[in-house]
């Protein structure tokens, strides 16, 4: 065979019979996921923070652009292990999607709304390196879990510019299509709002350490800051948002998806609820084919309609 620089449409194809060989036939249509490690996209007062991408390519398509969902990990608001949960986040992007975990400013470092700006922050370096990561710099959902799905819905509701923003890439928005909630701790009011804290809103409790080491106990008005229904009005505008939601959470009450569902339908946005029967606080019953079937068209809707606002 010739020594040259082939192109994969000059290469010839081996056609050989082989006895008792068998052929698979191949699309090129398939979707495989290339690991992008530890991308640094803003260093806050010294402290470095990193993204884990996760980027869909097929053979045919080597150029195509995806849509991009920007993932908060969740972590109690504490350091986050932001690869522990990569295989499951690849059956996202396997369907089409560019997945960025998003490394946060813990609650030991920062308080709130530190998780908020740099989440925010890391929706704007998707869309300003949109090119580099192959992504629709038109088509940005977020989402999380736990913690980070409290990082989330607060990045649905804080507005670019709000007094609670702090951008690191000016003339860069971090609007997003839709939001997706796996089981936040989206609420601070509820005296059985997360079940199993044995110092609920004291100055040690995750949500104490997240509003600044205090005593929410004493601090109703912290309490309000720090909750996601507590910001929803009419004339918020705010994305497409799916909630999900286990009903045996012993972390999180699923009270606070329910709360947060029922005020945001109350003030006319576009949101769903499902409710995973006997499920816990995450887990193998939130990746099934089922549930990212549906996250799938959900952030396919996201992207065909406006936002209700």
């Amino acid at each position: 065979m010739e020594l040259k620089s082939w192109t994969y449409e000059e290469f010839p194809e081996f056609s050989g019979k082989i006895e008792d060989a068998k052929t698979i036939k191949t699309s090129g249509e398939d979707i495989g996921v290339r690991y992008l490690p530890d991308v640094l996209y803003a260093d806050v007062d010294g402290t470095e923070l990193h993204l884990q991408i996760l980027q869909p390519y097929t053979h045919n398509h080597p150029e195509k652009k995806y849509p991009c969902i920007v993932w908060v990990q969740g972590s109690a608001w504490m350091q986050q292990d932001v690869k522990g949960n990569l295989p499951m986040y690849s059956r996202l992007a396997a369907r089409g999607y560019v997945v960025a975990i998003v490394q946060y400013r813990h609650s030991g470092i920062a308080a709130f709304p530190a998780q908020i700006q740099d989440a925010k922050n890391a929706i704007r370096y998707m869309r300003k390196y949109a090119e580099e990561y192959g992504v629709d710099s038109d088509s940005i959902l977020v989402g999380g879990d736990s913690s980070g799905g409290h990082t989330a819905v607060f990045c649905g509701i804080v507005k670019d510019n709000d007094e609670l923003d702090h951008n690191l890439f000016p003339g860069v928005s971090a609007e997003v299509k839709g939001v997706i909630d796996y089981y936040g701790a989206v609420s601070l009011m509820y005296e059985d709002g997360f079940p199993s804290t044995v110092d609920h809103h004291l100055p040690d409790s995750p949500e104490g350490m997240l509003m600044g080491h205090v005593n929410l106990r004493e601090n109703k008005e912290l309490c309000q800051k720090g909750s996601a229904e507590c910001y929803i009005t009419p004339e918020l505008q705010m994305a497409p948002t799916l909630i999900l939601h286990g009903t045996k959470d012993r972390t999180v009450n699923t009270y606070e998806s329910v709360q947060l569902y029922e005020k945001m339908k109350s003030c006319g946005k576009q949101v769903e609820l499902y409710l995973l029967e006997g499920a816990d606080h995450g887990g193998a019953e939130f990746w099934t084919e089922d549930v990212c079937r549906l996250v799938d068209e959900f952030a396919q809707d996201c992207m065909k309609v406006e936002s209700n606002r």
